[in-house]
């Protein structure tokens, strides 16, 4: 395992470029299954659950080539069908949370896939039932072995139907869509995802042929073919990591620019660090943040405190209810993180608590921060992180801090961030990593 040590109290000033999605990327390396022709996907990030997945997909017979450092080529002519019943394909499925997303393209075109319980970050229940339940909409077969652990899912033909997904999961919403662009027939899907990523999914699948109406709206429309040809797809920069570092900049007083964002696609992420009282400035694709040696919480118009929740898109995402919670302990005013999905996500604040931060947790989906200001810095800690999310925000934290921390488990935040370390140190950082 390997670890980081963060000198605490530098400025980071210049240029960083976030890399590519990888949520988006799981989905659409996942749907080069959909088709036996090549598809190539560009600004694919060189992180640990990208590269275990293009890994996984490697595994079962997808010939793989790789033209630049940052561009795949994958064709999925040659399937081991059999592979993916074997007790080595099951551990390395559970031990890879994006692997889920292999289920739908699998029954889309093949007609089979097999579902053992999936890992990833420990933050609380991480349920299927609305993958499972849109493909048995579909007509698949569930066939649960309690035993193992594990669900064998089966169709000779998935015919399309209408249905009303119990909530809005964005991996749920991309799974149904690649079963149900080879389905027989249309499909309806309500109360879809429409993230960027989810938007970007189905662009992809449309210029392979598909036929899908509605991007964008939470109402798809899917029309099956019978069959999907190549294509090449470029991923869009990362929404979480461009939202990292522009809590990061405020933390350290920092001046930096972050390039080639896809501003418009970030929804409504710029407006909420506003709300904590950042200033940043849209520079055609890019973001400018000045330094700023304060920044003070709004408050709601009838003066009470402030809220921040995450919400299904356009909503905030939760995967940056983390950052925002640290962003805030060092703000003047307070402000209550309402983190509503997952239940475990808040429960590393203990950890900034014991910096010196003044939170209070009130219940395992709200916390409340209230900001001192700079005259009370954190102070430097050791700390384990405990998923990716909440290693970026301990990061930050020990980037503002005063001393010289350490941070355990970092390979938590490799899963997400691509070399963070040699990024922010070309910026002017202070973080060494060591294997222990």
């Amino acid at each position: 395992m390997g670890s980081f040590i963060i000198e605490g109290g530098h400025s980071l000033s210049g240029d960083i470029y976030p890399q590519g999605a990888k949520n988006e990327a799981l989905q659409v390396v996942c749907a080069s299954l959909l088709t036996s022709e090549k598809v190539v996907i560009q600004n694919v990030p060189d992180i640990l659950d990208i590269r275990n997945m293009i890994q996984l997909l490697r595994e079962i017979g997808v010939a793989i080539d790789r033209p630049a450092d940052d561009t795949y080529s994958f064709q999925a002519d040659n399937v081991n069908l059999e592979y993916i019943y074997s007790e080595e394909y099951m551990k390395k499925v559970s031990a890879l949370r994006g692997s889920v997303l292999m289920i739908g393209p699998m029954m889309g075109r093949f007609g089979k896939a097999m579902l053992p319980q999936a890992g990833g970050d420990k933050i609380g229940r991480r349920r299927l039932d609305t993958h499972l339940l849109g493909l048995q909409a579909l007509g698949a077969n569930l066939n649960y072995d309690d035993e193992r652990q594990i669900c064998e899912i089966t169709a000779s033909r998935l015919e399309g139907n209408y249905m009303l997904l119990d909530e809005a999961s964005v991996t749920g919403t991309a799974n149904v869509i690649m079963a149900a662009v080879l389905a027989e027939g249309t499909t309806t899907i309500y109360n879809a995802a429409c993230e960027p990523y989810i938007q970007q999914l189905c662009l992809m699948l449309n210029r392979m042929g598909a036929k899908i109406s509605g991007v964008a709206s939470n109402l798809l429309t899917i029309q099956g073919v019978e069959s999907l040809h190549g294509t090449t797809h470029k991923i869009l920069p990362d929404m979480i990591e461009v939202g990292s570092f522009i809590g990061m900049a405020a933390m350290t007083a920092s001046e930096i620019t972050i390039k080639n964002t896809a501003y418009r696609k970030l929804g409504i992420i710029p407006d909420s660090f506003r709300r904590l009282g950042i200033q940043l400035e849209e520079r055609g694709d890019d973001i400018y943040i000045p330094r700023q040696e304060k920044y003070e919480i709004e408050t709601f118009m009838d003066g009470s405190i402030m809220t921040i929740a995450d919400a299904p898109w356009p909503g905030l995402t939760p995967d940056l209810l983390s950052v925002m919670l640290i962003v805030a302990t060092q703000a003047e005013g307070s402000v209550l993180i309402h983190q509503k999905m997952f239940e475990s996500r808040l429960f590393f604040v203990d950890k900034l608590i014991d910096m010196g931060a003044k939170i209070i947790l009130c219940d395992p989906h709200r916390a409340t921060v209230i900001g001192l200001g700079n005259h009370h810095k954190l102070r430097a800690a050791k700390m384990v992180s405990p998923d990716i999310r909440a290693g970026i925000a301990l990061l930050i934290a020990a980037m503002s801090a005063q001393g010289t921390s350490r941070i355990d488990n970092i390979e938590q935040i490799d899963r997400g961030y691509q070399a963070i370390d040699e990024r922010l140190n070309a910026l002017g950082a202070r973080i060494s990593r060591i294997d222990v």
